[in-house]
């Protein structure tokens, strides 16, 4: 669904840009992380869009990826596997997230970290490109009904962090996976998108977010911010 008269004319660019696979920025809220990051479908990405992140965003470049195609790859939630380890390794006991240790929210979203099997170190800008691309075409083969074996593609550990989005999306969580992964559904396009925090070079801090609205409207590209996106998605849901 590229464009709906009940979406506002922010909500209809970002949807035509995820389609495209352009660059557009999403911005949480102020009582949430108050960070604004880099979004683009994973399936578009190129060796310079990594580039461009990681000098302009600077935080950390993952892939989002919905709850239906996780589960079909088998992609847990890391804190539940290091859980589980805490007999084992007894320093993961104090180690590993709790509820009440984000300020921000009841828990993170980080799955595991990847590089596609055909990288060499992963860390490079075609390494990381890759990665993120082959990840898109998994998700997208998984959602098709296709047997895969994440295994056969991918090693773990590697340089790109995967993140798995609440099962309600944003009826549960409203994270940067939530809300991109809400885009994608809404666009009707590959549901793994990839996210990447701005920073301040001045400060060392999230970059503000009218800092992030200047750059965004300097680069001619969309900036959204997360209530926009809750309520579109909602409207999505209802047509």
């Amino acid at each position: 669904m590229s464009s709906n008269e009940n979406y506002t004319d922010n909500i209809n660019k970002a949807l035509k840009a995820a389609q495209k696979g352009e660059m557009f920025f999403i911005f949480d809220s102020d009582s949430r992380e108050g960070e604004t990051d880099f979004v683009i479908a994973a399936g578009a990405v190129t060796p310079d869009d990594v580039r461009w992140m990681r000098r302009d965003g600077g935080g950390l470049i993952c892939v989002a990826l919905d709850s239906e195609s996780s589960e079909k790859l088998g992609l847990p939630f890391i804190s539940d596997i290091l859980r589980d380890e805490v007999e084992n390794y007894p320093a993961l006991g104090t180690t590993v997230e709790r509820g009440g240790d984000l300020a921000y929210d009841s828990r993170s979203s980080f799955s595991i970290w990847v590089n596609h099997r055909r990288t060499r170190t992963g860390i490079p800008d075609n390494d990381r490109a890759l990665t993120i691309n082959e990840l898109s075409n998994i998700t997208e083969k998984v959602l098709d009904g296709e047997n895969v074996d994440f295994g056969s593609e991918f090693r773990t550990p590697g340089h790109v962090a995967l993140l798995r989005a609440a099962d309600k999306l944003v009826h549960e969580r409203r994270g940067q996976t939530e809300l991109s992964i809400a885009i994608a559904k809404m666009a009707d396009v590959t549901p793994a998108m990839v996210v990447c925090e701005m920073l301040d070079d001045a400060s060392g801090k999230a970059l503000s977010k009218e800092d992030a609205m200047e750059y965004a409207r300097l680069h001619d590209l969309v900036f959204l911010e997360g209530q926009e996106i809750v309520d579109a998605y909602e409207q999505w849901e209802q047509a």
